[in-house]
């Protein structure tokens, strides 16, 4: 039974601050949180399975602000998500199976590519087309979502990115509109993963619940700027967040010194 104190609980609640903040606006916080988990002594199969925790409260909390402000579109959240949500249980079950290094490449080149896109063709990316948006979603988008679901139940690490790109260049989304349809896509699917998870006994549910507290926080404080700032401003961020996984790349930066420096007072 692994100790819990008030220095861990507060490196929990801390990490899930800042990795609520950066989810909610575009993803990849994940990887922060299963190395805060591994810090602080799970299993990487144990951390990976608990993440699912956080990650469910923090987009309830996340469709619950932006429903708010009625920006959800729920029908065609739920009906993209069905494919995604096979995924993420066929990718859950084959999670302790397969090497997820090839993910972790996979994951590089696709946030790489999306940022220079990001950077270079902007309007792309701010401007929808709602005549596309309309249109029946043709078959190959289906197992697009399914593919991108079956990694999210692997690893789940960036799968936000995968997300927001797919629907603006397949689906004629918005970034802003995108970005609230990806926080759908992770709020249907991943309580299945995490079902499997669980099963597996791959869960430490109070290391994942208190970590969910600073989730929670930032994705208030995320969904608040992103509706006062507009799609610019999640642009800058994911653009922001595109150049330190460029940076991890290159070894410039490791999130294992990122988690050293959120628990110097350990």
């Amino acid at each position: 039974m692994l100790e819990l104190t008030w220095v861990t609980v507060l490196i929990l609640i801390i990490s899930g601050v800042i990795v609520g903040f950066i989810n909610t606006l575009a993803g990849g916080g994940t990887v922060i949180s299963i190395s805060v988990f591994m810090f602080l002594g799970l299993p990487p199969l144990v951390a990976n399975g608990t993440n699912r925790v956080p990650i469910v409260f923090q987009n309830l909390a996340s469709a619950y602000l932006y429903h708010k402000k009625k920006m959800v579109d729920w029908k065609k959240g739920f009906q993209l998500s069905i494919p995604i949500i096979m995924g993420n249980i066929v990718g859950a079950i084959f999670a302790d199976y397969l090497p997820s290094k090839y993910f972790s490449y996979i994951f590089a080149g696709v946030v790489v590519l999306f940022g220079l896109s990001l950077l270079f063709d902007p309007k792309r990316w701010l401007k929808e087309n709602p005549t596309l948006q309309h249109k029946p979603t043709p078959a190959l988008h289906y197992l697009i979502y399914f593919i991108m679901g079956f990694y999210a139940g692997f690893v789940h690490v960036g799968v936000g990115y995968f997300y927001i790109g797919a629907l603006v260049l397949l689906g004629g989304y918005d970034l802003m509109k995108a970005n609230v349809m990806k926080i759908l896509f992770v709020l249907f699917s991943v309580p299945f993963g995490l079902s499997v998870y669980a099963i597996q006994g791959n869960v430490h549910w109070e290391y994942g619940l208190i970590h969910a507290i600073g989730n929670v926080i930032g994705a208030y404080i995320g969904v608040h700027y992103a509706v006062k700032k507009g799609g610019t401003f999640v642009r800058y961020i994911i653009l922001a967040l595109v150049l330190i996984v460029v940076l991890q790349m290159l070894d410039v930066i490791t999130t294992e010194s990122i988690v050293k420096l959120l628990s110097s007072g350990k």
